[in-house]
């Protein structure tokens, strides 16, 4: 596999988004699970199921464009493939000495995220908890040696790391429609129902007066690249008295909502986000 990776890793973006393309129709039509998973959490969006087609070939990209970001050599930029919008929302931020939380949900490249967000505002910290297969695992630990890049393991000590860096203006990357294990999320509303949502973005902006800043990485039409877009923190954080947990949990998964809306034709749509967490229990109060 690791060679097969290597071997796709020199291809042209166009090509492989288009390779990409045709299996993720060939998943769409083998899989009458995956089918049933896509329509259902789709229509729960509210959404036509025309305006999330398009995602059924864009997940099949989301693989095909991998080789590519993970084994790109370390002294080759990614960005002469980006188009950047917003920075000055950045820069603000930056210029009031506040750390950020750049944020997104399975939806565009979420991939590409990262790496982009390390060389503009680097070092950049973000969330790692590898792959159970080994092989996979080692391609994710190259892949996030990058400079600027700075991984913070999914412990206790990571927490610590994240908060440090958050603390001194310094920024943390996070993708915070995971279902995290039990105890270490709330139930909480998501497309008009409960869903076990992360808290630990929530909690780092609460505990550091960090902003937290929505991050929409599109894939342009026939491997032209990519658009990163930066948006307006989310509000209601940084006022006094500050919100409780739920209250803030719930304001993070509004603004994915608005990520996913606004790029439906990119979001992983069979992401199982309603899943009961790892080792779970009853389901906790306030779940309705």
């Amino acid at each position: 596999m690791h060679f097969l990776f290597r071997f796709l890793s020199s291809w042209p973006l166009p090509l492989l988004h288009a390779l990409g393309g045709l299996l993720g129709w060939l998943v769409w039509w083998v899989s009458p699970a995956y089918r049933r998973s896509f329509r259902a959490q789709v229509a729960q969006a509210g959404l036509p199921f025309d305006q999330a087609r398009p995602a059924i070939a864009d997940a099949g990209r989301l693989v095909a464009e991998l080789p590519r970001l993970w084994l790109r050599p370390q002294h080759e930029s990614c960005l002469p493939q980006v188009q950047i919008e917003g920075r000055e929302v950045v820069d603000a931020l930056r210029a009031q000495g506040r750390g950020v939380i750049f944020f997104s949900a399975h939806c565009g490249s979420f991939e590409l995220a990262p790496q982009a967000l390390a060389e503009l505002y680097g070092p950049v910290t973000a969330l790692y908890r590898p792959s159970r297969q080994p092989w996979l695992a080692e391609l994710m630990r190259v892949s996030r040696q990058r400079p600027g890049l700075a991984m913070a393991p999914a412990s206790l000590a990571g927490i610590r790391q994240m908060l440090k860096a958050l603390r001194s203006g310094g920024s943390v990357a996070l993708l915070t429609d995971q279902v995290p294990p039990e105890g270490l999320g709330l139930w909480a509303p998501f497309f008009g129902r409960p869903a076990y949502s992360m808290t630990l973005a929530a909690k780092l902006a609460l505990q550091s007066g960090a902003a937290l800043v929505p991050v929409r990485t599109e894939r342009l039409p026939a491997g032209r690249g990519y658009r990163m877009q930066f948006q307006a923190p989310v509000p209601g954080l940084d006022v006094t008295p500050a919100p409780d947990l739920l209250q803030a949990v719930t304001r993070v998964n509004r603004a994915n909502e608005a990520l996913i809306l606004s790029l439906p034709g990119q979001y992983l749509w069979a992401y199982a986000r309603y899943k009961q967490p790892r080792q779970s229990g009853d389901e906790p109060k306030g779940a309705a």
